[in-house]
């Protein structure tokens, strides 16, 4: 039997890999010719060639997510969901190839509203891709077509093609950092952040088609369309968020080859010629010193498109060298964009000259103004705030430390990967750049704790969780792992008002006793992976312990509060006959 297994699931991410994995290898036990399609961001996604398809005398899709089908017309094709292939994959390929029906590709369905979305967020890792489910569900369930493309960390996953694009009426930018919209042009466009595509997936398609806008991109002429400047609706704070996420590879590939210097000994790299030496160059002076000046420069081209980009990180290398920190270089980032788009827009150019803007006039001036007031106005201010909070952190007592520890606790359980869990995360990272790693380790301790304590309180109070919240604690524990806190989301959406006080309690306990101990970590992210590179974290064996006392509080705390669905229905059942 020469088959062909497509796996897919909505997160991209283990499901898929594992399924292809356990199916290939039962293939293989029934003596079929296999080749599987793993739509997974662990694995390389390798398409079916021509000859594979010709040949294939029966396709079996196991996903849980829409995929394209139309390749395999005429083919004996089975399709389920995701979770039969995982239970019993030799079962499920023999079930296939009993099951299987020819399908037809048809059209699309006549009148269907169809949708397009775009997902990223800064880390593209949880929020990416889960508000992507959330979006792809909802809008199946409400009747509508959808395809969602996902802008991860690995790059732009199921992508939309100029086809999807001119058929969708609705396009949906569910998006915290700025993204390409400029194939969107003249598309009703509606914009909104991954936290409200997750949590309010249908409130978020029902204003989409309601309130969406024909957008024009930048330079594009307007037609009589209603004009829709999508980079100044775009607020500070996503600006920002823009410029953390492309500077986060440089801090984590910095912070992880400055770790492996360490393995020769603390001060091994002051040895020139060594091994040690050379890869304290490329983290420390190299990776390290980019810093600051990528932040500046994607906040300005967040701002300002390219035009921005010199401007922000000329002004963000003069924050490094005024040693003005993170906070110089956020400063310059805003400086470089805002007066990058001001000279694109005010200052008027003959037409034959109009070429010369974006690459002479304004990044000329631009760096110009962002330079001279980095050094005559900005500079020297910021740089002493920056000195004297960079020594206070490094020289407080243990109270400060502990009081430190439990604020950013509380801040990174308070909305799982929202506004507040994102500012406590960036003022983590941009404190790397100062050598300051402990707030970096006390923030990923409390990050852990929310899908870890999930995971335990399903496991300490079984008979209060029904089966799908089991399976949800299961998944959440290995996400919390792995720094991933939007596990706990779905248990969050559901029980807001047990779950993040829980989540709160325990993620400001183990802040606190990560400060307490002195636990500094050198890489942002990661979870467990990091802790097994020498000396990317200090006081390991304190700072596993922190993690796990508040994981553990959270866990007890949610398993005695929760209700189980009895108790609520019979909550439910009190109050109707009141």
């Amino acid at each position: 039997m020469k088959a062909l297994i497509i796996t897919a699931c909505p997160t991209g991410m283990a499901s898929s890999y594992m399924a292809a994995r356990v199916l290939r290898q039962a293939g293989e036990e029934l003596g079929w010719d296999i080749a599987v399609e793993c739509h997974s961001q662990l694995e390389l996604l390798t398409p079916f060639t021509e000859h594979q398809l010709a040949q294939a005398e029966l396709v079996v899709v196991a996903a849980a997510t829409e995929l394209e089908l139309a390749r395999f017309s005429g083919k004996r094709l089975y399709q389920t969901g995701i979770q039969d292939a995982l239970n019993a994959p030799k079962d499920y390929l023999q079930q296939a190839a009993a099951r299987a029906e020819v399908w037809q590709a048809g059209p699309a369905s006549a009148g269907k509203t169809r949708l397009v979305a775009v997902t990223a967020c800064p880390t593209g890792v949880a929020h990416t891709f889960m508000s992507a489910e959330a979006l792809n569900e909802t809008a199946k369930a409400m009747g509508f077509e959808i395809k969602v493309e996902t802008q991860g960390s690995v790059g732009a996953q199921n992508a939309l093609t100029a086809e999807d694009i001119a058929a969708a009426d609705c396009v949906i930018v569910a998006a915290d950092i700025e993204v390409d919209l400029s194939r969107f042009n003249g598309k009703r466009l509606y914009r909104t952040s991954t936290g409200q595509a997750l949590k309010k997936p249908k409130p978020t398609i029902t204003t989409a088609l309601d309130e969406a806008r024909v957008y024009q991109h930048q330079g594009q002429p307007q037609g009589g369309a209603d004009k829709s400047d999508d980079k100044k609706k775009a607020g500070p704070y996503q600006h920002l968020l823009t410029g953390v996420s492309f500077m986060l590879p440089m801090v984590v590939a910095g912070g992880l080859i400055i770790a492996l210097s360490f393995v020769f000994g603390i001060e091994a790299f002051k040895q020139e010629g060594t091994l040690a030496a050379a890869l304290m160059q490329i983290g420390g002076a190299s990776a390290f010193a980019l810093m600051i000046p990528v932040l500046a420069g994607y906040i300005a081209y967040s701002i300002a498109d390219r035009p921005g980009i010199a401007p922000g990180m000329i002004g963000g290398m003069l924050a490094s060298s005024l040693g003005a920190g993170f906070l110089g270089g956020i400063a310059a980032g805003f400086l470089a964009g805002y007066s990058a788009r001001w000279l694109a827009i005010k200052v008027p150019m003959p037409k034959a000259l109009e070429a010369l803007k974006p690459i002479l006039v304004i990044p000329l001036f631009a760096s110009l103004f962002t330079g001279l007031v980095m050094i005559y106005v900005v500079g020297g201010p910021v740089s002493g705030i920056m000195n004297a909070m960079t020594a206070f952190l490094n020289n407080m007592g243990s109270a400060n430390a502990v009081l430190l520890g439990i604020l950013l606790g509380a801040m990174m359980c308070f909305d799982m990967g929202g506004p507040v869990n994102k500012a406590a995360y960036a003022f983590g990272v941009g404190l790397l750049a100062s050598e300051t790693y402990a707030p970096m380790a006390a923030v990923m301790a409390a990050g852990m704790v929310p899908a870890l304590g999930m995971g335990i309180a399903t496991f300490l109070a079984r008979r209060k969780f029904n089966d799908s919240e089991r399976e949800a604690g299961k998944a959440s524990f290995v996400l919390g792992l792995c720094f991933i806190s939007e596990g706990a989301i779905p248990f969050a959406a559901r029980d807001p008002l047990r779950v993040i006080p829980s989540c709160m309690l325990g993620g400001s306990l183990a802040g606190a006793l990560s400060m307490l101990f002195g636990a500094k970590l050198l890489a942002p992210h990661g979870g467990i992976f990091v802790f097994f590179i020498p000396n990317a974290v200090t006081a390991l064996l304190w700072y596993v312990i922190a993690i796990a006392a508040g994981a553990l509080l959270t866990g007890v705390l949610y398993s005695v509060l929760k209700r189980s669905d009895a108790e609520l229905l019979g909550t439910a059942q009190v109050a109707a006959k009141a």
